[in-house]
Parts: structure tokens; sequence; C-alpha cells
């Protein structure tokens, strides 16, 4: 069987699946799962065309791995056949161990577990499938490899998966403030002591990079009313998990079913493989059956979260760059009990605090090196002329407290400190 494919993508056209054994982990049900994953959750209740999938950017960061290791090749810089195949695989993979709407639902099934842990283990169940065909492809992607540089283009301040979807998400959303030059970057890679580096003719390229990623979090990650239906979908499940916890038993999958009727944290999921293959079988799809299902729910507070949600009758949300004070915030919580009829204990189903944080580039996550012409290597920081990149560097913190609208006519006299 001919396994070299090709696949047709709207963002850079033909992607080839360059060896068998992709094409077969790319048919692995474990991939397969991230078609029915959103790649950016929530973000389509305010840009509708942001229905693009987890599927769809690990195959664009696997694309991109594929031509930066073709321009490393050409400056001489030494990667085997087999070191080529690994850093392929290490990247297709990276983002195997989501959960129904990325982000979002992180912690909301398994506290304790990031999706990069659960990817490890995924990858691991895989590798032994696959008779030990993925070592280097773990190694790299755990950084456990020699040549530092392949596990940066996995997993660092310029890696292909970020140069992806920054480029996916502008795509499908629209927001043309997130285009990158990912062609020219990639052009203007090398490799420096062992260290990933951009060439520094390619510096104004990697600043735009840098500009552009702080603007897709602010218009697109982080847009307020992204965080609000975020927010509500949360409750959702905490609600849902709360009355299953309590001993009703509520409509669900299977899959789903399990990490409602149970609390299973990092250490547990770890040590029962059952857990895994659940979750492996969990995507966007359960949750919303399960979400339409009980907007007819017996509960009142359950149906109601999930009626707006379905409906679109989000929460309105206030944002500042302080936090709110805890008189402002008991005056709303009251005011909400006596509109909604909800006791102390509910009434954070319907407020909702949250604090958000963005910087551009944080250097404590690695750092983007610039190869000077005269062969030293900097800091972007320092080699760039660009005034505000030191800024960038910085994290911005916003505070947002997020309530239905309906109590926004009570509200309408309190005074939400520098209000957004």
């Amino acid at each position: 069987m001919n396994k070299k494919k090709i696949i047709n993508d709207p963002v850079y056209g033909f992607i080839a699946i360059p060896s068998a054994l992709v094409f077969d982990l790319i048919q692995h049900p474990y991939f397969q799962r991230l078609r029915y994953i959103k790649q950016v959750s929530m973000t389509s209740m305010v840009y509708p065309g942001a229905v693009h999938t987890r599927f769809q950017h690990a195959l664009g960061a696997m694309h991109l791995m594929g031509l930066a290791i073709e321009t490393l090749r050409g400056k001489e810089v030494a990667i085997s056949e087999e070191e080529c195949k690994g850093a392929m695989i290490a990247i297709l993979l990276h983002d195997i161990g989501h959960g129904p709407f990325s982000h979002s639902l992180e912690y909301a099934l398994v506290e304790g577990i990031t999706h990069e842990n659960i990817s490890a283990l995924m990858m691991e169940e895989l590798n032994a499938e696959f008779h030990g065909q993925l070592d280097l492809a773990i190694a790299i992607f755990r950084n456990l490899y020699p040549k530092r540089f392949l596990h940066q283009l996995v997993s660092g301040q310029l890696d292909t998966d970020r140069m992806d979807y920054l480029n996916r998400d502008s795509f499908f959303t629209g927001v043309s403030e997130g285009v990158i030059s990912f062609d020219r970057i990639i052009k203007m890679l090398n490799v420096a002591n062992n260290e990933l580096v951009v060439e520094e003719k390619g510096i104004y390229s990697v600043e735009k990079f840098l500009i552009a990623r702080r603007l897709m979090y602010w218009q697109v990650y982080l847009h307020k009313t992204v965080l609000s239906s975020e927010q509500m979908l949360i409750k959702i499940l905490h609600r849902a998990k709360w009355l299953t916890e309590n001993g009703r038993r509520l409509f669900a999958t299977p899959a789903l079913a399990h990490f409602l009727m149970n609390r299973i944290d990092r250490k547990i999921f770890e040590s029962d493989k059952w857990h895994l293959i659940q979750f492996s079988r969990l995507d966007d799809t359960d949750i919303m059956a399960s979400v339409k299902v009980w907007m007819e729910d017996d509960d009142r507070i359950l149906s109601a979260l999930c009626s707006q949600l379905i409906r679109r009758e989000l929460y309105h949300v206030e944002m500042s760059s302080m936090p709110p004070t805890e008189e402002y915030l008991n005056g709303m919580r009251k005011k909400a009990m006596q509109l909604l009829e909800v006791n102390e204990a509910e009434v954070d189903y319907f407020v909702i605090k949250q604090m958000v944080e963005n910087s551009a580039y944080d250097s404590n996550q690695g750092t983007i090196r610039i190869l000077m012409k005269n062969g030293a290597v900097k800091d972007i920081v320092e080699a760039s002329d660009l005034s505000n990149l030191e800024v960038l560097s910085k994290k911005v913190q916003k505070y947002s407290v997020s309530y239905p609208k309906i109590l926004r006519q009570m509200l309408a006299q309190t005074e939400y400190p520098e209000s957004q």
C-alpha cells in the first residue's frame, strides 16, 4: 500500500506525509480523535470561522518542521534521516494529549495534569504499539536528546508549533494582525553552539512574530467574550461533577461519565492505564452532546448554564488592570443571590472572577537567540533596536469579573475599577 500521501491544507497548500510510519500514526485512533477537538476552543463564539481543529494544526506544524530541517541541512547542519523522522513525529504528536476544547477544560476533568503530560503518556503507548520506533521522537519531545535545537523546534520561543498556530488561527479567525512571515523566519534559522538561532537579517521578522503573538492573545485567545464562554463551560462541568458526586446520574457518554463519577488527579491518572484509555475516547462531541441534553435537566443551575451557552446568552465581562475589591465582589454576589434566587454556595456559578496574563516573549521559557554577522550570539531583546521589545517580554495581567447580563441594570450604579 502506498502510504506517501498528500493533504490539501488551506494555509500551506499540499502537505506531504513523509513516511509509512507517519501515515500509520496519523491513522491511529489517538490522532484521528484530534479531528473532533477545536484548536481554539470557544473562539468561534466571537469569530465564526474559527472551527479548525487540532488535527489540522498538528499536520501544519509537521509541515513547518520539514521546511525548517530542510533549511538547516542546506546550511550544513548535520541532521540524519532518523533525526529528521524523530523531530517530525515529535511535533506531529505534540498535542495528542489535548482534551475536549483544548486548553479551556485542561484541569476540569483531570486535576493537576497538563496536556503535555498526557501527550507523553500517549506517545509511550504508541511507542509500545509500534515496537520502539518512537524512541527518538520521545527523546526529542522530552528534551533528552543531545541535539537541543531539535527540541527547540518542537517546544521553544520560536518553535514550529507557535509558527503554525499563529498563522492558522489568524487565517481562520480573519484577524490579520496575527499574520507572520513564517517562511522568512524559517529561511533565517541556523544552529550555533547546539542552540537554535536566527540570523541577524531575520530579526525584523522575529520582532513582527512577537508583536503578532501579543496581539493575537488579546484579540483572540483572551478576548473577553471568549473568556466568558470558556468560564461558562467550565462551570457546567463543575456543576455536573458536583451533581454526580452527590448521587445524581446524569446523561453522559461512557468516557465522560468515567470522569464525572471519579475524582482523578495526576497520580491516579498515571497509576492506571484505564484512565488514559477513557481519556483517549473523549472529544468536543462528548461535551456538547451532554450540554444539549442537560439543557432540560431538573437541576435549575445546570439547566440554566447549558441553555445560556447553547443560545449564546453569554455572561457580561468587566475587565480591568486592577483586581476587583472584595467589597465590589461581595456586593455583586449579594445582588446575584437576590435576583437569581441562589444561595451562597451556588452564586459562584454566576459571578466568576478570573486573572489572565499575556507576555509575548517569556525568557524563563527559553530565549530567542540572534546570530550576528560577526558571529556573536545575542538575546533578541539585546539585539533588537525596537524600543518596546523589552516591554513585550513583561507579563501583563488583567482581571475580569463575569456575570449574567440580567444583573447589569442592577449593577449600573456600581463602578468597577478601571473598567475597559
